[in-house]
């Protein structure tokens, strides 16, 4: 499905028809389309929106309409701010954003409160649990990570063209620490479908880049 198709059926979920959203899936498309933005831009929300979409049947209860419709809703919002020179306040503003557009619209405030939760748990891709909206926004956020080799390559160059301006060892330095604890947990991943398709993948990629960046 295609990410407005998606998209749509979230919001059906949660609101009954998609009319009244129209302005806001607007909104955020013109967000994603930013110049500035290298790796998280469109491609990106179509790679999450299609790694949701492979999880959904695994990892979410059949009859969780409204779990489906908030990790869709929480792919839209989270990288709808994004500045490099601010990055430690993007995940917070992004979450702000989806509370006060999804609030406005009439969205039930329980399914506002796990959208606006699951755009936080990007801050820094902690997650506990193993099955449910948690796990399974956590692993399609990552799934970069278990790209084909030439895909994750694209990925870390179009990063490290979002960040031009940092110099080469600063880059290397502060890229590392955000890569290497991937390495250190027991599994990248939390769901069981990603533990067991994109694991390995994930960390020969991410073993391959830390050398580079070494």
């Amino acid at each position: 499905m295609q990410r407005d198709e998606v998209w749509d059926e979230a919001v059906r979920v949660v609101r009954g028809d998609v009319h009244g959203l129209v302005p806001v899936r607007a909104d955020l498309t013109g967000r994603w389309s930013e110049q500035h933005r290298g790796y998280h831009d469109l491609r990106h929300l179509d790679e999450v929106v299609a790694a949701l979409t492979r999880l959904r049947a695994s990892s979410l209860d059949a009859d969780a309409d409204a779990d489906w419709a908030a990790v869709v809703l929480a792919a839209w919002f989270h990288d709808a701010v994004y500045d490099v020179t601010t990055p430690a306040d993007n995940e917070r503003l992004s979450a702000e954003l989806a509370r006060t557009a999804l609030s406005a619209n009439g969205i039930a405030a329980a399914v506002v409160d796990t959208v606006t939760s699951l755009v936080l748990d990007s801050t820094d891709h902690v997650v506990s649990d193993t099955r449910g909206p948690h796990a399974v926004f956590h692993d399609a956020d990552l799934w970069i990570l278990a790209a084909p080799t030439g895909r994750f390559d694209e990925y870390c160059a179009d990063v490290r063209r979002e960040y031009a301006s940092v110099p080469d060892l600063d880059y290397a330095r502060g890229r590392t620490a955000v890569l290497e604890p991937f390495l250190d947990r027991e599994s990248v991943y939390r769901t069981e479908l990603a533990r067991s398709d994109w694991e390995p993948a994930a960390r020969r990629n991410l073993s391959r880049e830390l050398r580079r960046l070494r």
